[in-house]
């Protein structure tokens, strides 16, 4: 007995109707310290996916990089917001933030340790694809990115939103980057100045690296985040076009590298 359409098509809009962006919280360690990174995929589609590491802001693994893990997951990603601190080292002290980011920037062997871990978290999710891995991040966390390529560790795509450019751990003799990258850029940015990003397009160069920069008129520093305008730090404010517009640089760049 043949099962009407009518039936069918009701099977398959009753299983989209429950399909939706899933999160949960994964606790791993980097030595004895304990870490909580933040998972969000959408169920919708059984196949493994690219997996994206999302690396926060010098104010901790807050809900503002969550919320980019989630709309990674909207896009058919599992985002994956990676803690660099600690479980529960958040702050909204400048002063605090820039001793907890500057500590990691100044010890390279730390902060590779710290990558590692939230890369290989990532990978062992079951609905991610291993092989197609990216790695996208936001001032502190876009230099991080940019590290994840320096230092070889893997992403397939590397994309930093007002990030900082400066190598910390430079070596005597430049290595290929092999991984594509791009980089979001507030023209207005005075923590990122200029000269910065000569010297980063410079570096790049002799790493025979595939770069794409691309500058947002009158952005200023940390324009992605609707929520920096409390913090008051001077040089730093909410850009709505520039975010949107990196957003959709980001977007159109991932599907080139996954051919999606």
């Amino acid at each position: 007995m043949r099962t009407p359409a009518f039936t069918l098509i009701s099977l398959v809009l009753t299983s989209a109707a429950f399909a939706a962006v899933q999160t949960k919280t994964i606790e791993y360690k980097v030595g004895d310290q304990t870490h909580e990174g933040f998972l969000a995929w959408d169920d919708a589609q059984p196949a493994k996916k690219p997996g994206v590491i999302v690396i926060h802001e010098w104010w901790g693994n807050d809900d503002y990089s969550r919320s980019r893990a989630r709309q990674l997951a909207e896009l058919g990603y599992v985002g994956f917001a990676i803690d660099m601190y600690g479980k529960g080292k958040t702050t909204s002290d400048a002063k605090q933030a820039a001793a907890w980011s500057g500590e990691i920037k100044k010890d390279p062997a730390r902060a590779q340790a710290l990558l590692k871990a939230g890369l290989d978290t990532l990978k062992q999710q079951p609905q991610v694809d291993g092989r197609r891995i990216a790695a996208i991040g936001y001032c502190f966390g876009g230099g991080m990115a940019l590290n994840t390529a320096r230092w070889g560790m893997g992403p397939s795509a590397v994309v930093s939103f007002h990030g900082d450019l400066s190598n910390a751990a430079p070596q005597k003799d430049i290595k290929k980057i092999d991984a594509k990258i791009l980089v979001c850029h507030g023209a207005a940015d005075t923590f990122v100045p200029q000269e910065q990003l000569d010297e980063f397009l410079r570096e790049m160069a002799k790493a025979g690296a595939d770069v794409q920069v691309e500058v947002y008129p009158d952005a200023q520093h940390s324009f992605t985040n609707p929520g920096v305008d409390k913090h008051g730090l001077k040089g730093a404010k909410y850009n709505e076009a520039a975010d949107r517009k990196s957003w959709e640089d980001m977007k159109a760049f991932l599907r080139k590298v996954f051919n999606q």
